[in-house]
């Protein structure tokens, strides 16, 4: 009786679990791929009042998305944006994107308008 109500739980704890990782493994393309999108652009970067190059921030955000997801607090993109690609977590100073012939805006807007692109291309 006891191996009967065991394997009772684990099919339903399997089961709940069952959504967040499917919800987490198609979250880390997208995430992939902002990263990407920055780090393949011909922006710049400005974090903590310094601009950096697109390369050099594309591997900042990768350790803070490192970071974050063994935390498992960054399990969607939009989670990302906010809690790793839109302010400085050591001073809390937004981070801003700069690209070529075009002002200087937030950049969570700038990602927000990247994973528009991405889902719009997934479809």
């Amino acid at each position: 009786m006891m191996r009967a109500v065991a394997a009772i739980c684990g099919v339903v704890l399997g089961w709940s679990l069952a959504p967040a990782a499917a919800a987490q493994t198609g979250a880390q393309p997208q995430i992939a791929g902002l990263i990407e999108a920055l780090g393949d652009s011909d922006c710049r970067f400005e974090r903590n009042g310094k601009w950096y190059a697109a390369a050099d921030a594309r591997k900042h955000l990768q350790r803070k998305y490192e970071y974050l997801s063994k935390r498992d607090l960054a399990a969607t993109p939009e989670q990302f944006i906010e809690r790793a690609a839109s302010t400085s977590s050591v001073s809390g100073k937004p981070y801003h994107v700069q690209c070529p012939g075009q002002p200087r805006q937030a950049s969570a807007d700038w990602f927000k308008q990247q994973l528009q692109r991405l889902r719009a291309t997934a479809k």
